[in-house]
């Protein structure tokens, strides 16, 4: 029994991952077709890639984009990480059940009523302290921190509970502070989760459109909302090749810290 039962466990891990990744090769192998229709193959060529150096309003947005993911994502986990941190540690308080439907309210809210409470609130600000004086940059990554802020909580506070505190309690005997114990024992114990988290809310920023479309202003246009006009109009090729640069790009910094985390646990060990 163990033979059929291990073919049917590749099969249908195999179809799993079919499904998963088979548009992702797809789009990948189409940003090297020299045709400009998205779906006819017609031989290999590095055309869109040079059309897409050329194409400054993408460029743009892509890079205003990634600008706007980093912020978010640092400004996150270090809010995040003290969010997740009173979850996971402090118990239950008075105020707690408040506390966390506060936290976690931006993981079950439609990001449209999201986008749109943040944009009345940015009004109602604008009208009584005439700050921000109008929407853009700043009012997106607020929107979009606010957002990230419960999915890393989230990560570290079962990062945080899953820890022995035995560490932490040795430094404590031996007259550290709490705020010493935090950043000398317990930063660097979580810090996969750190690094997971960070890029969780980096893609969760870079993917965002909603949010980005109710609080963006002029000059202002992100990647996905710059493709999703395209889009309208029929996408061209380059967004592929765009794509394709932004994948091999993470995928290159996903296994860098993968290494990097295993040499780290090598070493502890």
């Amino acid at each position: 029994m163990k033979g059929p039962n291990k073919s049917l466990r590749a099969v249908v891990l195999g179809l799993g991952y079919f499904f998963l990744y088979a548009p992702i090769l797809s789009l990948m192998v189409f940003s090297f077709n020299d045709s400009p229709l998205v779906t006819s193959w017609s031989g290999f060529s590095l055309r869109w890639y040079s059309a897409l150096f050329q194409d400054s309003a993408l460029l743009s947005a892509a890079w205003l984009s990634f600008k706007i993911a980093v912020f978010t994502a640092t400004a996150a986990v270090v809010i995040g990480t003290w969010a997740g941190y009173v979850l996971g540690r402090m118990g239950r308080f008075r105020g707690f059940t408040l506390y966390l439907g506060m936290l976690s309210a931006p993981l079950v809210i439609p990001e449209v009523v999201l986008g749109i409470s943040l944009l009345l609130m940015f009004v109602e600000m604008r009208t009584l302290f005439g700050w921000p004086a109008d929407n853009g940059v700043f009012t997106i990554w607020v929107g979009h921190v606010t957002l990230c802020v419960a999915y890393v909580a989230v990560v570290l506070q079962a990062r945080i509970r899953d820890l022995d505190r035995s560490l932490e309690e040795a430094a404590l005997d031996l007259g550290a502070t709490p705020l010493t114990v935090f950043f000398r024992i317990t930063l660097p114990m979580i810090a996969p989760a750190l690094m997971a988290a960070w890029l969780l809310a980096f893609t969760l920023s870079l993917d965002d459109v909603v949010i980005a479309s109710f609080l963006s202003g002029p000059g202002s246009t992100t990647l996905p909302m710059e493709v999703f006009s395209r889009v309208r109009l029929g996408l061209k090729p380059e967004v592929n090749a765009l794509a394709t640069i932004f994948i091999l790009a993470v995928g290159v910094c996903v296994i860098i810290m993968n290494r990097l985390q295993q040499r780290r646990e090598e070493e502890s060990k």
